[in-house]
């Protein structure tokens, strides 16, 4: 398993022979490491002021696989030991990159942390790579990449056999050195679309790490998320929550054009400004996901006690994580409770709080199912205020990555338009005794309305 970099004279780079300096492994040495999967051999095949390739020569035992921890085969018995684990770029290809290149995938170099910083003329080049050459030009191409992928035949002898499922691949671009390796340690596992490892937790936060500039905009991020995490969908959904946290469903504040913010940032505001007026001393965040909303709740004086419900446990381990549990002060972690609960079934633990949010959380449940669920929290819950938001499915057209007629996540199981949220709220209201008041999150579209939808509802002392 072969991967190699160069990188050529330019007016940034003076001496090519400066990639040394910048992956920390000096040109006239030969160095070996032992890597999950075998060993790992990193040497420079060239090294002149004009052009420097540095070579990663990853030799895998695959006897030494299949009695690591945690291994599971399918097939037949003997796909163990032959395979093309020693040949095709892989996730032990990643591994090995995350160990032997670790400095440089950080992007720190203290003797040319310029070059670091700078946008280098580079080529990779890998032998093999499995996913074929369509999935190679939609992961790479919207990096910048000039992509290269030469189909490899299953053999050069036999035409007849035809073409491999493999490709020789070639990327060409001016790119910092640091987003070379990490669109590389990403996408790697993304072809061959399995892990040779155990994917635990923390794999949430590795890619986010090394997607970290490119992952949310790029036009392939579910399905690298999916394929790099294994299909395990709780993580996958707590990549796309995070994401769309930090880069995605970008709006911009109508006050100021050049400071573009996040939709959930705008709603988490929204939220917030609401619960601040009502001063609630106890309050659940139904279906917390990943904490987020959480630990701004945390942070709000006069909320003595905050609650996060979710109906998957992995979903609490990741909000846990988040929000550092384990390092709370006692005061702290008095003051929160993370609780395993389903919106479908009535908690007792849940009644007599001062205030409940929904946010974003109800075009995910089957809307068979949404009339039970409503009263569930209005009826017997019945905190003295409830904040819901949702998405406004008629401001999906403003969305120009959004097909026409689909919706905005692939979970929803609707979206209401204003006045089909309005309806739903006010016969809520009318029902279990509360009053409503409806605001935009966001700015307000004069043809489809904002983004978000917010309502407020606040007990009366008796249902209608």
């Amino acid at each position: 398993m072969l991967l190699t970099i160069s990188a050529s004279r330019s007016d940034v780079l003076d001496d090519a022979s400066d990639l040394g300096f910048l992956l920390h492994k000096h040109p006239d040495r030969l160095q070996k490491f032992d890597v999950h999967g075998g060993q790992a051999h990193v040497f420079y095949p060239e090294s002149t002021p004009d052009r420097c390739t540095a070579a990663l020569l990853l030799e895998v035992d695959p006897i030494a696989l299949v009695r690591g921890k945690g291994r599971h085969f399918d097939g037949f018995s003997l796909a163990q030991y032959v395979n093309d684990r020693p040949y095709a770029a892989s996730s032990l290809l990643s591994v090995a990159m995350g160990k032997v290149f670790r400095t440089a995938l950080s992007g720190r170099c203290e003797s040319r942390q310029e070059l670091a910083d700078a946008a280098l003329p580079l080529t990779i080049a890998i032998p093999a790579v499995p996913g074929g050459a369509d999935l190679v030009e939609r992961l790479f191409a919207p990096l910048g990449w000039r992509v290269g992928a030469e189909t490899v035949p299953l053999d050069p002898a036999v035409p007849e056999w035809g073409d491999s499922s493999y490709v020789r691949l070639t990327l060409t671009g001016t790119v910092r050195l640091a987003a070379a390796l990490n669109h590389l340690y990403v996408l790697l596992p993304v072809l061959d679309d399995a892990k040779h490892y155990w994917v635990s937790d923390d794999e949430v936060d590795k890619l986010l790490r090394a997607g970290a500039g490119w992952l949310a905009d790029h036009p392939e991020r579910e399905l690298i998320s999916r394929r790099y995490l294994a299909h395990q969908r709780s993580m996958t959904d707590e990549v796309r929550t995070r994401l769309a946290e930090l880069d995605g469903e970008v709006v911009t504040d109508v006050e100021d054009t050049e400071r573009p913010r996040p939709l959930v940032a705008l709603r988490h505001d929204a939220v917030i400004a609401a619960l601040t007026k009502v001063r609630p001393a106890s309050m659940v965040d139904l279906g917390c996901g990943s904490g987020a909303l959480i630990g701004k709740l945390l942070d709000l004086q006069g909320i003595d006690r905050v609650i996060g419900t979710e109906v998957s446990d992995a979903a609490l381990r990741q909000a846990a994580r988040r929000l550092h549990v384990d390092t709370m002060t006692e005061r702290q972690a008095d003051r929160l409770t993370l609780w395993l609960s389903s919106l479908q079934y009535q908690d007792p633990r849940l009644t007599g709080l001062d205030a409940a949010v929904l946010m974003e959380v109800i075009e995910h449940i089957d809307p068979e199912r949404v009339p039970a669920v409503t009263a569930n929290v209005f009826g017997f819950m019945r905190p003295r205020t409830v904040v819901v938001t949702t998405p406004n499915a008629e401001h999906n057209v403003r969305y120009e990555s959004l097909a026409a007629g689909t919706m905005r996540h692939p979970d929803h199981r609707f979206e209401w338009t204003r006045a089909e949220f309005a309806a739903w709220a006010a016969a809520t209201g009318e029902t279990y005794g509360y009053a409503v008041e409806h605001r935009p999150v966001g700015p307000v579209d004069d043809e489809v309305g904002p983004a978000t939808q917010l309502a407020l509802f606040t007990r009366t002392e008796a249902p209608a």
